[in-house]
This record gives structure tokens, sequence and C-alpha cells, in this order.
């Protein structure tokens, strides 16, 4: 029965570790400037995308455009990393407000909706919701993270 008691309180102890890697973003504060534009970006908290770094840092961006010029241009904007040291994504789903895994989100490019810098890729947590929205704002795409590159990106400026 000790043993029992002893492994679940272990467990405990241990579990929100497994976890880690994809904690959910904290929220920018009022210092906190996109590296891509200069912006400060709690100005927008609708339009808020992070990526979180393997040394525990957060990089906070006003919206999915520039976080993707990051991604593209790490050198750029954060020599001596690599897409390789970024732990985790997160952008706001557009419907829920909400920030959700950036790596499993939809994006809609070419709709009707401009965010912060302009044209911008719309996240959705679901692939139903990019699909609604694409009807509601004359979409041209719904894409995956992976089927995203830096040619698109830079049709959005």
């Amino acid at each position: 029965m000790i043993l029992k008691a002893v492994l679940f309180l272990s467990l405990l102890l241990h579990v929100p570790f497994l976890w880690a890697g994809d904690s959910v973003a904290v929220k920018p504060g009022p210092k906190d400037k996109c590296p891509v534009c200069g912006m400060f970006v709690a100005k927008y908290p609708d339009w808020v995308a992070a990526v979180v770094l393997r040394n525990g840092s957060t990089i906070f961006f006003d919206g999915v455009k520039d976080m993707m010029k990051y991604y593209f241009n790490m050198a750029k904007y954060a020599p001596g990393k690599t897409t390789a040291d970024i732990q985790a994504v997160h952008v706001t789903d557009y419907y829920r407000l909400v920030l959700i895994d950036g790596r499993n989100a939809f994006y809609v490019a070419g709709s009707d909706v401009y965010g912060p810098m302009g044209k911008e890729l719309i996240p959705f947590e679901t692939e139903a919701g990019a699909k609604e929205f694409m009807k509601d704002h004359q979409g041209k795409a719904a894409l995956t993270f992976e089927q995203i590159d830096l040619p698109l990106v830079k049709t959005l400026d």
C-alpha cells in the first residue's frame, strides 16, 4: 500500500513535465515587441502568435505573417538560432480567440480580413473552422503549417 502511494505521488510530481513541450505561451507584456516589425504585441491580443524556444524564452508576434517571416529567416531575426531551437508554436484561433498549437493549426490565405500588418494568414484549430471562414471571407486557400512557405508569406506584403 505504501509503495502504491509513493508511486502515485511520484507520478503526480512528474506528469506536468510530460506536457511541458506543449505548454501554452504566456500573454505578451506591455513591453513585448514583435522582432520583425517592432510593434507592441499586447496592443493586438486577437492576433498574438508566439514561438517558445528550447531555452524557455518566448518571442511574441503581432500576427502569423510576422511569425512566419521570423521562422523562415531566423538568421536575421535570431542570429545563432535555427528552427530546431523552436520548442513550440502558438497562434490565436480567429473564432475562439485562444492560443492553439500553431503546428497543428489550419491557416486561411487570401481572405478579406486584415490583421495589424495588413494581409494575414488567419489561424484556426480545425479545418472545418478554416473552411467556414473561407466561405464567409473569400479565402483563397486553407493550409497546414507545413504548406506555408516564404514565397507565400512574401505575397502578403
